[in-house]
């Protein structure tokens, strides 16, 4: 497995190691120990799956605290454009994002921490999205904010009039009318302790 960073240091990508013939692949998607190396340790309880066509975008989403969660996600079928906003005030990259296609080819996996809102858009004419959280969804505490706020300037990398987003989605607040996370509260190293 390797590591890349991003242009936020919080929000890492995995890359599988793959080992494929004429038979098939196989690859380890997920290892305690490795993660916690290299992110600290965190308890997944809540594994989601997803299906959905071309231009469909989830997001972006959050769960207010106590609820807070942390997404590692990936791509079982399919491609998608994922994105991870930093919505931790105080924050040297408070409102700056991380988008990063991910693929069932390369595999690669995305850690979405605590403090972070996240959604994705499917780029392929269908894909399949499977997500580990460490925090059970609570529906009093979901929130989110408007996919295509233009102070967030994402590029989503599919025409607008393609992209489908839900009722709710459509009328999530900007911004800077939304719940932001403390940075003190919200640093890497105060929610993912390392031993």
């Amino acid at each position: 497995m390797h590591v890349a960073a991003t242009a936020i240091p919080d929000v890492l990508i995995f890359e599988p190691r793959v080992f494929g013939d004429e038979r098939g692949y196989f690859f380890e998607s997920f290892r305690k120990d490795f993660f916690y190396e290299h992110v600290g340790e965190v308890d997944f309880v809540q594994d989601n799956q997803s299906k959905s066509g071309y231009g469909v975008l989830r997001g972006l989403h959050f769960q207010k605290p106590p609820y807070t969660q942390s997404k590692l996600v990936r791509v079982l079928s399919g491609s998608v454009l994922d994105v991870a906003v930093d919505i931790r005030e105080g924050s040297p990259w408070f409102g700056q994002h991380v988008a990063v296609k991910l693929n069932s080819v390369q595999n690669n996996m995305l850690w979405v921490p605590r403090g972070f809102a996240h959604g994705f858009v499917v780029l392929s004419d269908e894909a399949v999205f499977s997500y580990k959280c460490d925090n059970y969804y609570v529906p009093e505490y979901d929130a989110g904010i408007r996919w295509n706020d233009p102070d967030l300037g994402i590029d989503w990398g599919v025409p607008e009039d393609k992209v489908q987003v839900s009722a709710k989605d459509a009328v999530q607040p900007f911004f800077k009318n939304a719940f932001h996370f403390s940075y003190e509260e919200f640093k890497q190293e105060s929610v993912y302790p390392r031993r």
